[in-house]
This record gives structure tokens, C-alpha cells and sequence, in this order.
């Protein structure tokens, strides 16, 4: 009888790689990371390296015991950011999936504030993509950071946002002042930018 047969399923939009990307802000009260669900959510059978990057809250900085660190963002453009940054990972390596999370709020010593996984068929895709995420989390999304210690709270720039704003040329008054270390790469390192008691 005609009509009878078996509706057909709904046509599906290609698959994109920003499909099989994760992109993760915890709010405050969210709890704690979750690394294996992050490594999980970039295996792949395609895949012969996984890379991950697990920044955690040191327990001293300069000689100062450290508590906690408390980040803030304006989250909308800080997922926005992270987007475009899987994005730019994705157009200068090979890769299959990648998955970045940040969690905002207090962060305690030994507890992880960002994780980066990036799987490829071969092993310097995957290690450099997670350096380059990282590397531009730090240089350019909105997510910023208070080091509280147990005499007193500072908040911090990282280094990786100066080297930008020199190779800018946006050179800015609030930059006096900052000694660069020697060295590349992530986590160099910070500036105090304002203490409060």
C-alpha cells in the first residue's frame, strides 16, 4: 500500500572537525576538571598519539606559600577564543580531535585549572598542537588570574601576553617594569600586576 513504507531518516549535515572538537568553561561549583573524559573525547582509531597539557596550582611562587588561584572570564568570548584557537591548531597540524577545558573560580594547590588533548596519526602533531593551545591560552583568552597566598592575593599576567603585545608593537604603560625570562614556550614566568592584603 502506498505511504506505508518506512519513514526515511532526516538527512544529516557532513560531519565538520569542529564536530569532533570539545571546547569546556567550568563555572564556579562545577567541580573538578575531568581529565579522562577529556582524553576519552579525543581517541581515536585514526589516532597514534595522544598529547595532553595538565596546568595545576602550585603550592609556592617566589618564596610564598600559594592557596588557591581564583580565575575570572568573560565566558562567552573566552569560548569564543578557544574556538578560533582549535581552529588555527587544526589548520597548521594534521589532527583528528582535540579537547580543552578551563575552570574558573578557586583552584586549589595540586588541582588542575586546564587540560589540552589533541590526538593525531603521528606523535609532533599531537605534541605541538597542545603546545600551541596552551601557549595561546595564555597569550589571548580572556580568563584571568588571582594568586592568593596565605599572607595576601596578587593578580597575575602571564608572560606570554607581553611577548604578543611586544611583537604587537602595542607596547603599554602597565608593562614597565616586567623583566622577561629567558626561554619559549608556556608556563614562564608571571607578572604581579596588582596586590591586595
Amino acid at each position: 500500500m502506498a505511504g506505508d513504507e518506512p519513514p526515511t531518516a532526516a538527512a544529516q549535515p557532513p560531519t565538520t572537525e569542529l564536530d569532533q572538537d570539545l571546547v569546556e568553561i567550568l563555572e564556579e561549583g562545577s567541580g573538578r576538571l575531568d581529565i579522562a573524559r577529556y582524553v576519552d573525547h579525543v581517541r581515536d582509531l585514526a589516532a597514534g598519539a595522544i598529547a595532553t597539557f595538565e596546568g595545576t596550582t602550585r603550592d609556592h611562587f617566589d618564596g610564598r606559600r600559594v592557596v588557591e588561584l581564583r580565575y575570572e572570564a568573560y565566558s562567552a568570548m573566552a569560548r569564543r577564543r578557544l574556538e578560533a584557537i582549535l581552529r588555527e591548531a587544526r589548520a597548521a597540524h594534521a589532527l583528528r580531535r582535540l579537547a580543552v577545558a578551563h575552570k574558573l573560580g578557586p583552584v586549589p594547590a595540586g588541582e588542575a585549572s586546564v587540560f589540552v588533548a589533541a590526538s593525531a596519526v603521528h606523535r609532533a602533531d599531537a605534541m605541538e598542537a597542545c603546545r600551541y593551545v596552551i601557549d595561546e591560552i595564555k597569550a589571548s583568552v580572556p580568563i584571568w588570574k588571582k594568586e592568593v597566598y596565605d599572607d595576601g592575593e596578587v593578580w597575575k599576567e602571564n608572560r606570554e601576553f607581553f611577548d604578543r603585545a611586544d611583537a604587537d608593537g602595542t607596547d603599554t604603560d602597565h608593562k614597565k617594569g616586567h623583566n622577561k625570562a629567558s626561554g619559549g614556550g608556556c608556563c614562564g614566568s608571571k607578572v604581579r600586576v596588582m596586590e591586595e592584603s
